[in-house]
């Protein structure tokens, strides 16, 4: 509850001068679409509509200002807010006519939550403030006293729940119990007289839950609905939001507050959500729901399934509903020409909020909607042909991490399909997953690993992380633009919504469909972009990357300066990457070619030998085995660059562990158990990630190096002669921590490509350089370009070595440091860079300054990131590399950074 002394304060900030509230309505505003970052995007836009002259019902918005302002002052205000709060309320009220507490002519005002980034559902919002008995009664003399007595049902509903923390379910089991208690069913049959006394009902509840009476004070309902809003800024489901969706705490929430329009006044009223374009697939055309005599929370909480605003998008759902093109055929009219308006003005699609007060059209919101990949793909190409943006914007229009969704598998047209149940096509895209009920099981679920889809009866904002964790989501109730819809559409997660046959039982873990029945942890299937969901798994297909996607990706290949490459060891891998985009092979692991049944023998042949000569007779049976590998890539690459890495763990992953295990190798390799036992002994390492491993394995055995370079160079020459393409290998020493050791190892692979190259008679360019993933070679750098003649950073051993932290035990703690703040990030996901990345900016310096040609480039996880990719960038680099399927990603990834960087 607001009390002066939270107003105000000895550390109240003195800002006579600033301006914390900017007021808009009436065909004019005091801010503008430029100032979301004060206004937030919701002030922003509403500024913006009522300069276009749109019907804007007026108000005000607090800045985000004052929300920073909130926190620092430790939740006081600053003292100038009050009184420049109370002059815009009073201007709203001389444009509306109405009075803030006048029992007469009451002014309702609404008072909703404002980030600059849209989080939908994730911050508090207030319907109806202002009402009392005696405007109540004030307000049922003007527009009937059925409607007057719901709303402030509503109100006392919301109010309680979002400024007094009493649980919203407490109110629905007392209108519930009534409703059973009078024979209802529905909302709508509830008279004035009923909604009197739930309104006794809910006061009572109030009372009994806080020991002191519902506010009646306007003002006071007023400052407590803002320090709620303000105050869910910091709530848990906002909290998981912004880091879900990299949203910096410091940015603040404005709050807008606005005379209240009314949807349920009538049959001539109502309330709805609007697209430009589909956001399912970026289809053109208008997308929307309603609802008639009702307000814009029944739309969008998923309470009532709403109708389709279109003829056309009734007919393909097969709606029964009216659409409101002909409810309200006029109304219909002048949205359609308000959407295409704003669409034209902010060159984007928009997702609107309208409300129908009697006839006459209201916009409460606009904003650029929220779209799964496939629309975000089709709208901005589609946007680009028709000259509403760029070829250039179009590309900045689609966010690198919305491509996953993209590039993994749909439902196979052919497969068989057991569907249990058909509901709305809320977000596309498919999944397989272990049905569960609970947001908190799904998070815990997938935090282990498996594969959950979430079902519940409808989703609210504090399900946030269960959806998040989950594959799919499927709710019972709900249409397209439901918390549920929009939400999943933005995490691009499959969903199904308005499935009304579940009869979702949850405390049992089951739902119920046509007399079956499906268990928590039974698998389903959910394809949303039909809405079926089906029992069992169901074959998928792999995407197809042509028509728009393969446009837009010439579009940003134009546009990017970094290259793009991939980690790749086997064919398969190296054709996916090819097939994707990829400009060559940027870390090709050898050692992943050792792990092959036929040749793990040979390789512990090797080790186990006691002498060189030993060693160089089963190194010499793997050399055809490894140049047939290379031969095969060489062949997929054509005229595109491989870089080749030589062996780098150490020895004794390649021996047997168990003793099972020992016994088989022992008797296979002709040797005895004990003998197998002590070389193992031998090899082990207490920290083999800093033990014999990498360039120190060619040092002390430069017999298996001399044996890789040669299976690469042979390789090389025989596909050169069979393609006549030329082959472009370029052979990494892992690990190298000094000049010296790579200086020797550069040797051993010049003196095999000169025999190769004189006993075959053709001579292939190729290169020698090191992988940087130690900080004293990134100190060293300089003096190591005198051998390399490219740097690749190994950037996930870098930041190991560089953090002293162990990738495969961070597990246990790095979550905690992430939440208090040490790491924004988790630094083995999105690279450190003012730590590691200092590295890798340090020795690009320094390797230039001793070979301005060097070629620089980044091997690690944190190429296919992109905020790392953005990062390799503004660093000069040469290229990334990164997983095969994660290349698009990085072309695109790379394409925002140029495009960003020329556009400042």
């Amino acid at each position: 509850m607001y009390r002066k002394a939270e107003f105000m304060g000895e550390a109240a900030l003195k800002t006579a001068d600033e301006t914390w509230v900017y007021a808009f309505g009436g065909g004019s505003a005091d801010g503008d679409a430029s100032m979301k970052n004060l206004l937030g995007g919701k002030g922003a836009n509403l500024a913006e509509m009522a300069k276009l002259g749109l019907p804007v019902p007026p108000g005000f918005t607090i800045t985000t200002a004052v929300c920073t302002a909130y926190y620092e002052l430790d939740r006081k205000y600053p003292d100038t807010l009050e009184a420049q709060v109370d002059a815009a309320l009073e201007a709203v009220e001389k444009e509306t006519g109405k009075g803030f507490g006048d029992p007469k002519n009451p002014l309702l005002v609404s008072v909703r939550s404002g980030a600059r980034a849209s989080m939908p559902g994730m911050m508090d919002t207030v319907l109806n403030l202002g009402l009392n008995e005696a405007a109540a009664a004030g307000l049922a003399k003007k527009a009937g006293e059925r409607f007057a007595y719901d709303s402030y049902r509503r109100f006392i509903q919301m109010y309680s729940n979002v400024v007094l923390s009493i649980s919203h379910d407490e109110f629905e089991h007392i209108l519930d119990d009534y409703k059973d208690r009078q024979g209802y069913d529905l909302d709508t049959e509830m008279t004035a007289d009923d909604w009197k006394k739930i309104i006794t009902l809910y006061k009572s509840a109030v009372q009994h839950n806080l020991g002191r009476p519902f506010p009646d004070d306007p003002k006071e309902q007023l400052w407590g609905a803002i320090t709620a809003v303000f105050g869910s800024w910091m709530n848990d489901r906002a909290i998981t939001y912004r880091k879900l969706n990299d949203i910096p705490e410091e940015w603040g929430t404005a709050v807008n507050v606005q005379a209240m329009v009314f949807g349920n006044l009538g049959e001539t009223s109502a309330t709805g959500v609007a697209f430009t374009r589909d956001p399912s697939n970026g289809d053109p055309v208008f997308y929307g729901e309603y609802l008639i005599n009702a307000q814009g929370e029944d739309v969008v909480a998923g309470i009532r399934t709403p109708a389709p605003i279109s003829r056309e998008r009734a007919d393909k759902l097969g709606s029964e509903d009216a659409p409101l093109e002909e409810a309200m055929p006029e109304v219909y009219t002048q949205l359609r020409d308000v959407a295409n308006t704003l669409e034209q003005h902010y060159k984007d699609m928009q997702d609107l909020e309208f409300t129908v007060e009697d006839g006459r059209l209201y916009m409460l919101q606009t904003r650029n909607g929220k779209r799964t990949a496939a629309a975000a793909l089709k709208i901005a190409v589609d946007m680009a042909r028709e000259g509403l943006v760029t070829e250039e914007e179009a590309v900045l229009r689609l966010e690198p991490s919305q491509l996953d969704q993209l590039l993994h598998p749909t439902i196979s047209e052919e497969a068989a399909r057991d569907v249990i149940i058909t509901g709305l096509p809320a977000s596309p895209g498919a999944a397989v997953g272990k049905v569960v009920f609970e947001s908190d099981e799904a998070w815990d679920m997938a935090e282990k690993g498996e594969d959950v889809i979430l079902v519940r009866i409808e989703t609210s904002p504090e399900d946030i992380k269960g959806m998040h964790a989950s594959r799919a989501i499927v709710t019972a109730r709900g249409g397209m633009t439901s918390h549920a819809a929009v939400v999943a559409r933005g995490m691009g997660r499959p969903c199904v919504c308005g499935a009304g046959g579940l009869q979702i039982d949850s405390k049992n873990g089951v739902f119920r469909v046509m007399g079956r029945e499906v268990k928590k942890g039974d698998i389903i299937t959910v394809d949303g972009a039909t809405g079926q969901v089906m029992l069992g798994a169901v074959e998928m297909v792999q995407p197809d990357l042509s028509g728009d996607f393969g446009l837009l990706m010439e579009w940003a290949d134009k546009a990017r300066k970094l290259k793009v490459r991939a980690n790749a060891e086997t064919p398969l891998d190296t054709r996916t990457a090819v097939e994707f985009g990829a400009e060559g092979v940027g870390l090709c692991r050898t050692e992943h070619m050792f792990f092959e049944a036929e040749r793990i023998p040979e390789v512990r042949a090797m080790i186990l030998a006691e002498n060189e000569s030993g060693r160089r007779a089963a190194l010499d049976k793997l050399l055809p085995m490894q140049r047939s590998d290379f031969e095969e890539i060489f062949r997929i690459l054509e005229d595109r660059p491989a870089t080749i890495r030589l062996l780098d763990p150490p020895l004794h992953e390649f021996l047997p562990h168990t003793d099972e295990d020992m016994e088989d190798v022992a008797k296979a390799s002709g040797v005895s158990v004990d003998v197998l036992r002590q070389r193992a002994g031998e090899l082990h390492e207490s920290n083999p990630m800093l033990g014999h491993r990498g360039c120190r394995l060619g040092i002390t055995y430069p017999e298996i190096y001399e044996m890789q370079a040669r299976a690469i160079f042979e390789a090389a020459v025989k596909v050169a002669g069979e393609t006549g393409r030329k082959p472009i290998p370029e052979v990494m020493i892992p690990l190298v921590a000094t000049h010296k050791e790579l200086a020797i190892l550069k040797a051993v692979v010049d003196d095999v490509a000169k025999s190769v190259f004189e006993e075959t008679g053709v001579t292939l360019d190729y290169m020698v350089g090191t992988m940087i993933e130690l900080p004293r070679a990134a100190l060293q750098a300089g003096e190591i370009a005198q051998s390399a003649a490219f740097f690749s950073f190994g950037t996930n051993d870098l930041t190991q070595t560089t953090l002293g932290i162990s990738r495969d035990d961070a597990g246990r703690f790095l979550k905690v440091y992430e939440d208090k703040g040490i790491y924004e990030k988790d630094p083995f996901v999105t690279l450190d860079q003012v730590g590691v990345g200092e590295l890798v900016r340090m020795a690009a310096e320094r390797g230039r300054s001793t070979r301005p040609g060097i070629k620089l480039g980044i091997c690690g996880e944190h190429g296919g990131d992109p905020a790392s990719i953005n990062f390799c960038h503004r660093t000069g680099l040469d290229y990334v590399s990164c997983s095969p399927y994660r290349v698009p990603i990085a072309r695109l990834a790379a394409a925002h950074a140029a495009l960003k960087e020329s556009h400042k």
